[in-house]
């Protein structure tokens, strides 16, 4: 079944959301995008094609979207897409499959990678706060793409790692547990 227009997938369709840790413009962004189209032109589960469908965004993050109102896509079929897009990575000197991994967008509006470790430390020094957008790459349906990948951060899950305090909580929480379990 040939690839579709993504916003030709229903609401509920699966959705895999890749991000690369660099930009990808010109020739990389071409060449990202020709190969999965390549792929997801023969994408099978079990021998049945599926309607699937990509998209671009930001030139950073690629959604996968298949439509299980046709075919649901397999453990081995999902393998093969990841497989594939490791195999890019190399060849565009760019990580796609990864985690612990935050986008938001900077005051100049661009997008930034940082790690999650990192973040409340940016939190800590004003370059990141509740109002700071976000991408959600954990969003798992098309509805869910469509409408929230991209929020301000104090509406997703990036909000528990901006407040000191819950940072601080936690720590304590870890270490008198640790303490009771010592005495």
């Amino acid at each position: 079944m040939p690839k579709v227009n993504f916003n030709q997938i229903p609401p509920q369709a699966r959705v895999w959301v890749f991000a690369s840790d660099r930009p990808l413009t010109g020739d990389d962004a071409q060449t990202l995008l020709d190969e999965v189209d390549r792929f997801l032109a023969q994408w099978k589960a079990h021998g049945a094609p599926l309607r699937s469908a990509r998209e671009w965004k930001a030139d950073r993050f690629l959604a996968i979207g298949v439509d299980p109102t046709v075919e649901q896509a397999s453990g081995c079929s999902i393998d093969g897409l990841f497989r594939g897009l490791q195999a890019l990575e190399r060849a565009l000197d760019t990580r796609l499959v990864a985690g612990g991994r935050v986008f938001y967008r900077d005051a100049s509006g661009l997008p930034q990678l940082v790690a999650r470790a990192e973040l409340p430390t940016l939190a800590a020094s004003g370059v990141v706060g509740d109002d700071t957008p976000v991408f959600d790459t954990s969003v798992t349906d098309a509805r869910s793409w469509r409408e929230r990948f991209e929020r301000p951060a104090s509406e997703t899950w990036v909000a528990s790692l901006l407040t000191p305090h819950a940072n601080q909580a936690s720590t304590r929480s870890a270490t008198n547990s640790s303490s009771v379990r010592k005495g």
